[in-house]
């Protein structure tokens, strides 16, 4: 039986948040916006993860571990305090507000777009 590394399955994190954001936009362009806001959410959530998987040696495995986590790791090194209200935002205005209340509004595309960029700097914080 294989084992995977920590580094592998940080890797694997990475990889999916950037195939979550890609359906994201793709959703976005055929003018799901729910579907697209969730999607981005769910690339936040899983970089969140991978970095905090490379920062901790453990995975998260609910969202309020996530959220907790990142809080934690934020308090500890000043530079994950930039993601800290990008993540927020997420959790609140795409996962919340829009996907589940159907309550979008003009930021929402904004939100979904960017989320690219709070991937690129969860990984380059996840390699410091």
């Amino acid at each position: 039986m294989a084992t995977t590394s920590i580094q592998d399955r940080v890797d694997e994190l990475f990889a999916d948040a950037r195939d979550m954001q890609g359906q994201a936009i793709s959703c976005f362009d055929r003018g799901d916006i729910r579907d697209a806001a969730e999607k981005a959410w769910r690339a936040t959530k899983r970089a969140t993860d991978g970095l905090i998987l490379a920062r901790t040696g453990e995975e998260p495995v609910t969202t309020a571990r996530t959220t907790d986590e990142l809080d934690g790791l934020a308090d500890r090194e000043p530079a994950a305090d930039s993601l800290l209200g990008r993540y927020y935002s997420r959790l609140g205005q795409l996962h919340g507000a829009c996907f589940y209340d159907k309550r979008c509004n003009p930021q929402t595309e904004r939100r979904i777009r960017e989320t690219a960029e709070y991937i690129s700097d969860a990984e380059v914080l996840a390699t410091q």
